[in-house]
C-alpha cells in the first residue's frame, strides 16, 4: 500500500510512521479542511492518504483505487489548494467517461471551493453547446468534462483554449479508454501545455493505460490502495440460478421478500431497463429508469428522485455502475450477468459503500453458467445461492405476465409517441393502460 515511485525512489518517499489522521495532517490547508468537515469528511480515505500528500508535493500522480474509495477528493483538494495559492482561470481540467460522474464531480468541487469561491463548469454530451460556449466565455476555474465534447469546443469555439492549464485529471482513466475515447485524448494532450501537474485515476492498470501514462505523464507517483481486485468485506454476496423465462417473477418475488430496501437493479440494454421499469410499475412498484437513450436533464432527473429516496428501485445499463455516488443502496441486483467480469465489481460498488453493509444477488440463467464462473473466479470466491421459496415465485406468474404484457403495449405505444413528436419520455407519466392492473395488486411495498 505504500507509495511506490515508477522511476527509481526518492528520499522524500519516507514511509509514513504513523499513519496520518486527519486532512491536516497530510498537509491540506485550514480552509480546505473545514470545507471537509462540512461535507462530513471525518478522516481521509486510503487513497486520500496516499495521493494528497504527494500532490501537495508537486509530483504527478497515478491513483489504482476501486471506485467508492474517495478518489474525487484525492485530486480535488491538491486542485484548489494550488488554486488558492496562485489564483487563475481555466486553472484544472477534469476528463470524466460519463456525464453523469462529470455532474458528480462538479458538485464536490463546488462544495469544497464554497467558501472560495471555486467557479467549476461541466462540459458533457446531450446539453446545448451554445449555453456551454458562454460559460466557458466566462473562464471558470475548473472544467468537468467528457472527452468528446470537449474537443467540439477546442475545436469550434472561438477565444476558447486550454494554454494556460495548470493541472490535468484523467478520472476512471481505464474506462475513458474502453469507451474509445483515444483519439480525443490525444487531441486534447496536444493542445494543453506540457509543464503542468497530471492526475491519472483508474480502477484497473490496462496496457492502454500503461500507454496513456508513459504519455501524459512524468515520473508519477503510484499510490495502489487495492491491487486485487476485490469486493468489499461488508458486502454479502449471492446468486440464483433460474430458469431464464421466469427471470421477472424472481425479480418481483426478492422485491417483495426485501422490501423497504433501496435497490440498484442492472440490465444490459437501454430496451430491457425501460421494459423492466415499465413492468414494475405496472405491479405497483416506484421504479424508475436510467440509461443511454434518456435525454440528460430526463438521466438526472432519474438519479435525483432515487437520491432524494422518492423512488425506491432505480433500473439502469452500465452506464450508471461507475462512479456515481448514491449513498444509500441496500441491495443491487444483476438481473442481466454483465458480460465483462469487472464490471461485476463496479455495479456491486453501487453497496456497502463507505463501511455500511450491503447485499448483492446475481441472477444466473441457464445462458449465463459460464460468465458466472468468470465472476467467481475474478473474486477469489464461490457464491452462495441466496435462499428462495420456489413455490411462492410461481404463485406470482400470472399477475407477472399480466404486467409483461402491459409493460409491452406501453414500450409499443412510446415507440409511436417517439416517433411522431420525438419525445423522451422517462415512463413516469402514467399511460392509462396501467390503471387496469391497480386492481390486482397485492401491495407489500412502501415507496
Amino acid at each position: 500500500m505504500a507509495a511506490g515511485e515508477e522511476e527509481g525512489s526518492a528520499p522524500e518517499q519516507e514511509p509514513a510512521v504513523e499513519e496520518p489522521r486527519s486532512f491536516k495532517d497530510l498537509g491540506v490547508t485550514d480552509v480546505l479542511c473545514e470545507a471537509c468537515d462540512q461535507l462530513g469528511w471525518k478522516v481521509p480515505t486510503k487513497i486520500q492518504i496516499e495521493a494528497i500528500p504527494v500532490a501537495l508535493q508537486g509530483r504527478d500522480v497515478i491513483g489504482l483505487a476501486e471506485t467508492g474509495s474517495g478518489k474525487t477528493g484525492a485530486f480535488a483538494l491538491p486542485i484548489l489548494q494550488a488554486l488558492l495559492e496562485t489564483p487563475q482561470r481555466l486553472f484544472a481540467l477534469v476528463l470524466t467517461p460519463t456525464r453523469e460522474l462529470a455532474f458528480q464531480i462538479s458538485e464536490q468541487f463546488e462544495a469544497l471551493g464554497s467558501s472560495i469561491g471555486v467557479q467549476s463548469t461541466v462540459i458533457v454530451g446531450g446539453i446545448d453547446t451554445m449555453s456551454q460556449s458562454l460559460a466557458l466565455a466566462k473562464k471558470p476555474h475548473v472544467i468537468i468534462a467528457t472527452p468528446g465534447r470537449l474537443v467540439d469546443h477546442l475545436e469550434n469555439t472561438k477565444g476558447f483554449n486550454l494554454r494556460a492549464l495548470k493541472f490535468l485529471v484523467m478520472d476512471e482513466a481505464d474506462r475513458i479508454l474502453n469507451m474509445d475515447f483515444e483519439t480525443e485524448v490525444d487531441k486534447i494532450l496536444k493542445v494543453i501545455p506540457r509543464d503542468r501537474k497530471t492526475f491519472l485515476f483508474s480502477a484497473t492498470m490496462t496496457k492502454k493505460v500503461q500507454k496513456l501514462q508513459r504519455a501524459a505523464l512524468k515520473n508519477p507517483v503510484k499510490c495502489a490502495v487495492s491491487s486485487k481486485y476485490q469486493t468489499v468485506e461488508k458486502l454479502q454476496q449471492y446468486y440464483i440460478f433460474i430458469p431464464s423465462k421466469f427471470k421477472d417473477s424472481y425479480l418481483v418475488y426478492i422485491l417483495n421478500e426485501l422490501a423497504g430496501n433501496s435497490f440498484m437493479i442492472f440490465c444490459s440494454t437501454c430496451n430491457n431497463t425501460q421494459r423492466t421499469a415499465l413492468l414494475l410499475r405496472n405491479l405497483g412498484f416506484t421504479a424508475i429508469p436510467l440509461h443511454g437513450q434518456m435525454s440528460q436533464n430526463k438521466r438526472l432527473g432519474s438519479l435525483n428522485k432515487f437520491k432524494a429516496k422518492a423512488r425506491s428501485i432505480l433500473l439502469a445499463t452500465d452506464v450508471a455502475s461507475r462512479g456515481l455516488d448514491i449513498p444509500h443502496v441496500d441491495v443491487v441486483i444483476n438481473f442481466d450477468i454483465p458480460t465483462h467480469s469487472k464490471d461485476y465489481i463496479h455495479r456491486v460498488g453501487r453497496t456497502a459503500r463507505a463501511g455500511r453493509s450491503g447485499k448483492s444477488i446475481t441472477f444466473v440463467t441457464q445462458y449465463d453458467v459460464e460468465l458466472f464462473q468468470r465472476i467467481e473466479h475474478l473474486i477469489g470466491k464461490k457464491l452462495p445461492a441466496f435462499p428462495m421459496q420456489e413455490e411462492e415465485v410461481m404463485m406470482l406468474t400470472e399477475r407477472v405476465a399480466e404486467a409483461q404484457r402491459f409493460a409491452r403495449m406501453e414500450l409499443r405505444e412510446q415507440g409511436e409517441k417517439k416517433r411522431s413528436r420525438n419525445d423522451d419520455d422517462d415512463t413516469e407519466e402514467a399511460i392509462g393502460v396501467r390503471n387496469k392492473v391497480a386492481g390486482g395488486k397485492k401491495k407489500k411495498r412502501k415507496a
